[in-house]
């Protein structure tokens, strides 16, 4: 059933849903192997256990992106394979600083992501969006802000603070964060990934509307007998607010070393959190939406109504317009289960 069924993908990075194909003819920097199923198997960061090793993968990817027609093809080819996939509403993700090392600026990097997923949207139907993120890293958060709002794109609504969580609070981006809710972006921030339940909670004082993994967010929490059983503070603001969790199991195991049978997200979907799920990296992963809905199946025994009321969550979260929304959830998110077996 999971195949079939209708997705939607609020945490997915562009930089690291690559088709292998592409970045052997496309990227600049030095190859590890020139073979496909080589270079499939260098990417796969399964055994990793460490956010800061799994993130060295990129460079090769992000070193495919430096040009508009790269970047545009990069984007429909992504688009096309999450629709494949079933996923009828995905935002995408990317740090539009990262592109820029041959002289594109940042406008550049967004129009043409976005020309390349209006052309997946025109031919597969699938509904995208942008959400621009900043690394935490970088300094120039604000630039990327202002960039993102002077394109007036309409396909770019939100603001990410993406990158190591260590060492790198979101205070530092304070002004960027700010800077995008006023002009009506959504923001989502990394937290409770790389870092705990404080990150969580700066996330949250720096205006976050959902949190982007926030798997850590179960250390705020009393487990007992298989069931949460009590909140402290942070969680408990997290779940009475319906802050989105945007958990992305696969990536969570190879980032964190968390077993698929020790993930908290049945936990937290049983304890009325608002839990969604995606995919993160779906190269560095060797994963799919469809591939995460089955492992949730097979670990926790999760049937149609679940998948159901997750999507739902997703799309309750989505920045999209609330128009959009309505439109997916009645023409192709109901129907769609309601005709699954």
């Amino acid at each position: 059933m999971s195949g079939s069924i209708p997705k939607v993908l609020l945490h997915d990075h562009l930089d690291g849903g690559l088709r292998v194909d592409t970045v052997l003819e496309l990227a600049t920097a030095v190859l590890p192997t020139p073979s496909p199923v080589e270079l499939t198997d260098w990417f796969d960061q399964e055994g990793v256990h460490s956010l800061e090793r799994y993130l060295n993968a990129f460079g090769l990817t992000v070193s495919a992106m430096q040009t508009t027609g790269n970047l545009e093809r990069i984007s429909y080819e992504s688009a096309a394979d999450l629709a494949a996939d079933g996923v009828v509403y995905a935002e995408l993700r990317f740090a539009p600083s990262l592109a820029t090392e041959e002289g594109l600026r940042i406008e550049d990097v967004l129009v043409a992501i976005d020309a390349g997923l209006d052309r997946a949207e025109s031919e597969t139907g699938i509904r995208t969006a942008i959400i621009v993120d900043a690394m935490r890293q970088m300094s120039d958060s604000e630039e990327v802000v202002a960039a993102a709002l002077r394109t007036n794109l309409q396909r770019v609504v939100g603001f990410d603070l993406a990158g190591p969580e260590a060492g790198y609070p979101p205070t530092l981006h304070q002004r960027a964060c700010d800077l995008a809710l006023q002009g009506g972006l959504g923001l989502t921030i990394h937290a409770g990934e790389g870092d705990g339940v404080a990150s969580i909670e700066a996330a949250l004082q720096s205006g976050a509307q959902r949190i982007g993994h926030g798997v850590r967010i179960i250390e705020d929490c009393q487990v007992i007998d298989g069931k949460i059983t009590d909140l402290s503070t942070v969680a408990t603001q997290v779940r009475d607010r319906q802050i989105a969790l945007e958990l992305c199991p696969t990536s969570n195991r190879h980032t964190l070393g968390i077993a698929p049978s020790e993930h908290p997200i049945d936990l937290l979907y049983r304890a009325g959190f608002l839990v969604t799920v995606s995919t993160d990296n779906r190269l560095m992963s060797r994963t799919s939406m469809t591939r995460e809905f089955a492992l949730l199946a097979d670990t926790f025994g999760w049937v149609r109504e679940d998948f159901l009321a997750v999507t739902e969550n997703a799309l309750g979260a989505a920045f999209a317009a609330p128009g959009v929304v309505m439109s997916i959830l009645e023409n192709q998110v109901r129907p769609g289960y309601a005709a699954a077996t």
